[in-house]
């Protein structure tokens, strides 16, 4: 009788992790690391943080409008591509179905945009019309780069799904080191670049067949859009509160050149302040199915002991990143960014950023055990928060977009603590469907 083989530490700990947790965490770290070399490098490239101020308000813009609309489509897909592939059913009548949606979905917001342009225009791009181009072609290119994202997950396709997340930030900051290599000082092919860079891994995954989906029953569109409102409201206020800040900025500020810079060093102190909140979520993925598998079997005391101890751990690196950034920002910004801001400013952006982590870990809990009406009033709840804080704040206007973004995070924080308690003690269980659309809750893209 053969002695068995010792199971080796690295095999007991992939193990350990749920399906596709090692190529997504991997993809969202890359993709994180690029976003802030695309804005190292774009800025030199364009000659300096004035030229690049458009580029920043395009990025941040961009990041509201995409994943605010097109994240709910990814996670409803996503959902229902599970729930087939679980009874044996064919998919691609649901991946129709919410492609239809998602091109409606995409026109309507584009239409609305276009109506709009010369305001946004005007006042948000200084009159640059290239950047408002930009801004439309971009979001729609997020439709097709999130339908299959959803195709991917859905269909247990993980690693297609980290190369669609991760190629984006690679491609991007590759081929704006090329643009910058050669010479290109204009803003409008680093625009485009950002605009038309999703493209690229959807056209790679496609080429492998990783989005092909076999046919199966019609689908009605109870079974795409059970959770598709709330999921859409709750998308689209959290996406605006993570990149609210230099929006607001943009808008608020005059017109002066001085004005624009200071938007743009904002904006590189924005990234900063979320180097924690890219970490956390590129191990999130991780944390949360092994909490919701607790829930299910019904092991409710340790699920509360693993969700203490992650809170803990949170709130932690939250305290440490706004010390960091109090006593060290304003040098590692200097240094890495050329950008002037005080360490008093970067401390309440870090603990805002902090307060918005713990909030995206609440708030995914409580998807994951079917509350998704509870989330988007939480995100809501967070809005509300925001706009009284920026208009009572302060009448500078640094101070007065920050304390609002700060109180955004707190207000949903501390509204998602308390549906969490009510999901629990109102007995709530996670399914596989709802811990997908969890898993894909994170509406942190730049």
């Amino acid at each position: 009788m053969s002695e068995a083989k010792p199971v080796s530490k690295v095999a007991t700990l992939r193990a350990s992790f749920p399906e596709g947790t090692i190529p997504v965490a991997a993809a969202l770290l890359v993709a994180g690391v690029a976003t802030y070399l695309f804005f190292q490098i774009g800025t030199n490239a364009v000659g300096g943080k004035e030229n690049f101020t458009p580029l920043s308000s395009l990025w941040f813009a961009t990041f509201v409008l995409a994943p605010g609309f097109f994240l709910p489509l990814e996670q409803e897909l996503g959902r229902g591509l599970g729930h087939r592939r679980a009874v044996g059913e064919g998919g691609r009548p649901v991946v129709d179905k919410v492609a239809r949606l998602g091109f409606l979905l995409g026109g309507m917001v584009a239409l609305a945009i276009i109506c709009v342009s010369p305001w946004i225009t005007s006042a948000y791009f200084d009159g640059d019309w290239v950047m408002l181009v930009a801004l439309v072609v971009g979001f729609c290119a997020y439709a097709p780069a999130h339908i299959a994202r959803g195709i991917c997950s859905g269909s247990g396709r993980f690693q297609s799904y980290a190369v669609v997340i991760g190629s984006d930030g690679v491609v991007r900051v590759t081929v704006c080191a090329l643009f910058a290599l050669v010479g290109i000082s204009a803003v409008g092919p680093y625009a485009f670049l950002i605009a038309l860079s999703p493209l690229v891994g959807i056209g790679y995954v496609a080429s492998k067949g990783q989005l092909v989906t076999s046919d199966g029953p019609e689908a009605t569109w109870k079974e795409v859009t059970p959770n598709l409102g709330w999921l859409l409201l709750g998308s689209v206020f959290a996406a605006a509160l993570l990149n609210a800040g230099p929006v607001l900025v943009n808008i608020l500020s005059d017109d002066t050149p001085a004005a624009e810079e200071m938007v743009t060093e904002f904006g590189y102190g924005v990234l900063l302040a979320r180097i924690p909140l890219f970490m956390f979520q590129a191990v999130q993925a991780a944390l949360l199915p092994r909490l919701s598998r607790l829930a299910a079997s019904g092991n409710f005391a340790e699920f509360r002991n693993g969700l203490r101890r992650l809170l803990i751990l949170v709130i932690g690196v939250g305290i440490v990143g706004s010390l960091s950034a109090l006593a060290i920002g304003p040098f590692v910004l200097e240094k890495v960014y050329d950008a002037d801001l005080d360490g008093v400013t970067l401390a309440i952006l870090a603990a805002g950023s902090g307060c918005y982590m713990v909030a995206l870990a609440l708030a995914q809990a409580v998807i994951a055990l079917k509350g998704h009406k509870l989330v988007a009033l939480g995100w809501v709840t967070g809005a509300v928060a925001l706009a009284i804080g920026v208009w009572f704040g302060s009448d500078d206007v640094f101070r007065r977009v920050e304390i609002g973004v700060l109180a955004s995070s707190i207000a949903a924080m501390t509204f998602f603590a308390f549906a969490l308690r009510y999901k629990l003690g109102s007995g709530a269980r996670p399914d596989n469907e709802s811990v997908l659309e969890a898993l894909t809750d994170r509406p942190l893209e730049s």
